[in-house]
């Protein structure tokens, strides 16, 4: 049986016959825009994403499986949770608040390189992710989230299989995403004040670096204010 594999990388649900998807797959004799089709199919769920696609095709018989990869879990949250980036500090900044459908929804596709045999177990690698970036699960630390999942308090929504959010909800989202924002730039603008009176206070920069950190000024701070030379 003679093989060959065609491996791209295309953004979620947008493939297309063009290059360099269509020439890769053209010598092989397949249905080009049923391929194409498949790997929408796939992908709809990494709109905005670039994903690793592989297409093996059977030249004999004109057959093809399609291999999908998946971007990292901490990427998917990010998409999920409209974040650029996770918190400096997990432990006191938080970024947004995720519902456990979007969990869900995210252990779903990162299914086949997660550990867990379950949903559960499943999410609660995904909710430890959360944990260093950040993000609340329904409005909830991480741990809180992780302790009431074993205690089997959320069994009915998790086995609901539902992992899409209404028009309220994530419109609800987006307003408390909003408010930690303008918490986050508050408490970044009161460090960075604090970090600047110290900095005016302490001519040698190594020692106002060490001052800060000290203080419990962000390294990110810390590194804008005084640079090392």
């Amino acid at each position: 049986m003679a093989e060959i594999k065609v491996d791209v990388l295309i953004e979620g649900g947008k493939a297309s016959a063009a290059p360099p998807l269509g020439p890769a797959l053209g010598p092989t004799g397949v249905n080009i825009g049923q391929v194409v089709g498949d790997i929408n199919t796939k992908t709809a769920d990494f709109k905005g994403m670039k994903v690793p696609v592989t297409v093996t095709v059977n030249t004999e018989s004109k057959t093809y499986e399609i291999s999908i990869g998946t971007p990292p879990a901490a990427q998917l949250i990010k998409q999920e949770a409209g974040v650029k980036t996770a918190a400096a500090n997990p432990i006191t900044d938080k970024v947004a608040n995720l519902m456990l459908e979007q969990v869900m929804k995210v252990a779903g596709m990162k299914q086949d390189s997660l550990l867990g045999s379950d949903v559960k177990a499943r999410c609660r690698e995904i909710i430890g992710t959360c944990q260093s970036m950040g993000i609340l699960i329904e409005g909830k630390e991480a741990q809180v989230m992780l302790k009431e999942i074993a205690n089997g308090d959320h069994d009915v929504k998790l086995m609901s299989g539902k992992t899409e959010l209404t028009a309220e909800e994530k419109a609800k989202l987006e307003e408390e995403k909003a408010k930690m924002t303008a918490k986050l730039k508050k408490r970044n603008d009161e460090l960075t004040t604090q970090a600047q009176a110290l900095l005016d206070q302490y001519s040698d920069a190594k020692k106002a670096r060490n001052k800060m950190k000290d203080a419990g000024i962000p390294q990110t701070i810390i590194d804008k204010l005084a640079p090392l030379t």
